[in-house]
């Protein structure tokens, strides 16, 4: 057994389904060990398109997926949609294949020091140096990009170390990914009682509401206590858009009708919320908010964002057993204004999207869309002026619906995360919404699609 077919055994041990990428000389002899694997590997026409299906999938799923590039320009053509999944909190392990180590001393024919090149992108990223370590490194490379906060880890294969022959009686390790903490009953305690005393709660809910798979867990929070919600553009679909307690999506640059509920609350519940969505600047820019931080991992530093505590462990068990003990929001049940507030942005939703001038509005295009999409439809946004109307207009009936790339924000991931949103779920309907600059990115993929067979339609604004 090779190095590279050890490597195959480890990936297959994970449960991988699909890998993307582009051959080259220096991979070969993982894509000779793939094709007798269960895995399916597809050819993309583009390395950067590769990684958007993986970090599509791994967004999908919370289970990371592959992409492979070649050494030199193959591996920096990856590099962009990697670190995209990276600051998207989506699971990903990037593979790209490297000159022979007896090259690495010298000026070398597209050698480059990918793990430096990598090491800012990623999580975490290692090169496989002999084939002993290769079952460590992928088991380690897929628990890193799956544990809170997911992204991205890359592995670097020597060309040589991928020929090499592994010592007998190697295996896969076992796969084991850590459970999400408890939260400590203080920190339970001391948020109830800050919820309870509040004038003016409002729920910020962010991407890992759905990575957490708690938004039921939320809708009983907001029921229980009667707390309106607002979502990121990442966090949309964490509460029904059509449910009363939902105030719909901030993040826009400028001030928005839905910043008026962020205004007035005098303490903002975040839960699941990731920074690099929506500076907390944005909305405590007197920094005179009462935060309470929801989420498995502690919060970020800045300047804006001084927590009055913070629960760390499973968002679905912190808002259960918080909302077990904090105080519901008087008579109404309900914060004041919060249904009048709501009224407000519905009507002026409505306003901007009725009649049928033309040339027609961004905001009837997507009222169109909603109108014909189903419910557990998905619909993936690429990056540009058309995102912000899709992230603002577009109601969602449930979490993980309208994939929105709002960390690293790259063009381009609309059209190649369709074809990975098709492949995971061929029975849904899948819709890739573009610009005009991001669908000519990656416009080379339509030919992978229809090698592959996967139906969806593409929207260019």
């Amino acid at each position: 057994m090779t190095g590279a077919e050890l490597l195959v055994r480890c990936l297959e041990n994970e449960g991988l389904e699909h890998m993307f990428g582009v051959p080259g000389e220096e991979n070969l002899a993982l894509l000779d060990a793939l094709l007798d694997s269960k895995i399916h590997f597809l050819q993309t026409r583009h390395e950067q398109g590769a990684a958007f299906m993986a970090n599509v999938q791994g967004r999908l799923t919370g289970k990371a997926s592959v992409c492979l590039a070649t050494l030199g320009p193959g591996a920096t053509n990856l590099l962009t949609g990697v670190a995209d999944a990276n600051m998207d909190r989506a699971p990903l392990v990037a593979i790209t294949a490297q000159a022979g180590t007896e090259r690495f001393h010298k000026e070398s024919h597209q050698y480059l020091d990918l793990i430096s090149l990598f090491r800012p992108a990623v999580k975490w990223n290692a090169q496989l140096v002999r084939p002993e370590v290769v079952p460590e490194a992928v088991r380690k490379a897929f628990k890193v990009a799956q544990t809170e906060k997911p992204g991205a880890t890359h592995l670097d294969l020597p060309e040589d170390v991928a020929d090499a022959e592994a010592p007998s009686g190697l295996e896969p390790l076992v796969p084991q990914q850590p459970f999400p903490t408890e939260p400590l009953d203080q920190q339970i305690e001391r948020a109830a009682k800050i919820i309870s005393e509040a004038r003016d709660p409002i729920v910020l809910a962010g991407n890992g509401v759905a990575r957490g798979r708690a938004s039921e867990a939320l809708r009983h929070f907001a029921e229980t206590l009667g707390i309106p919600v607002v979502e990121t553009f990442m966090g949309k679909g964490s509460l029904p858009d059509t449910h009363p307690l939902c105030l719909g999506t901030v993040g826009l640059q400028e001030h928005d009708y839905i910043s008026c509920g962020l205004d007035r609350a005098d303490v903002i519940i975040c839960v699941g919320y990731d920074l690099v969505e929506y500076a907390p600047a944005r909305w405590n820019p007197r920094r005179d908010k009462r935060i309470v931080h929801i989420d498995p991992s502690p919060a970020e530093v800045d300047a804006a964002y001084r927590v009055a505590v913070g629960v760390q462990g499973g968002i679905a068990a912190s808002l259960m057993r918080i909302a077990e003990r904090a105080s519901a929001r008087g008579d109404s049940g309900t914060i004041r204004g919060a249904g009048a507030l709501r009224e407000i942005i519905q009507k002026k939703f409505r306003a901007e999207t009725e009649g049928d001038s033309f040339p027609l509005k961004p905001q009837q295009v997507v009222r169109a869309l909603r109108e014909v999409l189903g419910d557990n439809d998905i619909l993936i946004s690429d990056v540009g002026a058309h995102k912000l109307w899709i992230a603002r207009m577009y109601p969602c009936a449930g979490p993980s619906t309208c994939i929105i790339s709002n960390g690293f924000a790259s063009m381009g991931i609309a059209l190649p995360g369709a074809i990975g949103a098709k492949l995971l779920y061929p029975d849904r309907r899948v819709l890739a919404v573009c610009g005009d600059g991001g669908f000519l990115m990656t416009v080379q993929e339509l030919e992978t699609a229809v090698r592959a067979g996967t139906s969806f339609v593409s929207l260019i604004f």
